[in-house]
């Protein structure tokens, strides 16, 4: 019999605090997040009975559509995925953050968004830590010129970083996670309002919590295998 959602997220709890023991961090440290790509509302629901606060969303349509929810549940809701510069009217000011921001005209679109509304979006820089070129993000080295760029807009906060490691083996992160968390002690140094260092999913978020993570994005453990195919379904 297949474990219910709440049975999952105990189990993901129960990890994340085996993690932290084994690091001499304490309980707050880290934030646990809901990945919700292809969730139904009913699904999401029956996490939120199971103490999820916070949710993630990877694609801008199913953000739109269940924003309504987000706002009905006291949710906080980040936008994770890849966001397109024309999709930056759906998420700006909606999401409580996003996590994704990963060019200049992507970052230019949001301090536009953002100042039309009058609001100040809070980010997170990713970053493209194996230098992959088929992925999104800032490359490490080009970091110090990117914010440079952050500063520059007034309607932007940024808190933090993000990053998704090369594929392999789940120890095959580690090295990766460990240079990402003295990226984040620099962007602190810089920044006050730095305090996130988004790393780690459901295959190796252990080693994320181990490696400096504080905040981890757990889909699949949570919510099982997913349907990518259709449409989804707000209940």
């Amino acid at each position: 019999m297949e474990p219910s959602i709440a049975e999952r997220i105990e189990i993901v709890r129960e990890t994340i605090a085996q993690s932290l023991q084994r690091a001499g961090r304490r309980p707050e440290d880290v934030r646990l997040m809901a990945v919700t790509k292809f969730v139904d509302t009913a699904r999401i629901a029956e996490a939120c009975d199971a103490g999820i606060t916070l949710i993630g969303e990877n694609r801008a349509q199913e953000f739109s559509e269940k924003l309504i929810f987000y706002k009905q549940r006291s949710l906080e809701a980040h936008f994770i995925g890849q966001l397109q510069t024309n999709k930056v009217k759906y998420i700006c000011g909606n999401a409580d953050m996003i996590q994704s921001v990963d060019r200049s005209p992507l970052l230019t679109a949001v301090e536009s968004r953002a100042a039309r509304m009058n609001v100040t979006q809070s980010i997170l820089v990713q970053v493209n830590i194996g230098n992959e070129p088929q992925k999104g993000g800032i490359a490490p080295d080009a970091l110090d010129a990117f914010y440079d760029e952050v500063s520059a807009c007034p309607h932007v906060r940024l808190c933090g970083l993000m990053c998704v490691p090369p594929a392999g083996e789940p120890e095959s992160t580690r090295p990766y996670f460990r240079t990402m968390r003295g990226l984040f002690e620099a962007a602190k140094q810089r920044f006050r309002s730095v305090d996130t260092l988004s790393m780690g999913m459901s295959h190796d978020y252990p080693i994320a919590i181990e490696e400096g993570a504080t905040l981890v994005r757990v889909g699949t453990a949570i919510f099982g295998a997913r349907n990518t195919q259709g449409g989804t379904k707000v209940c």
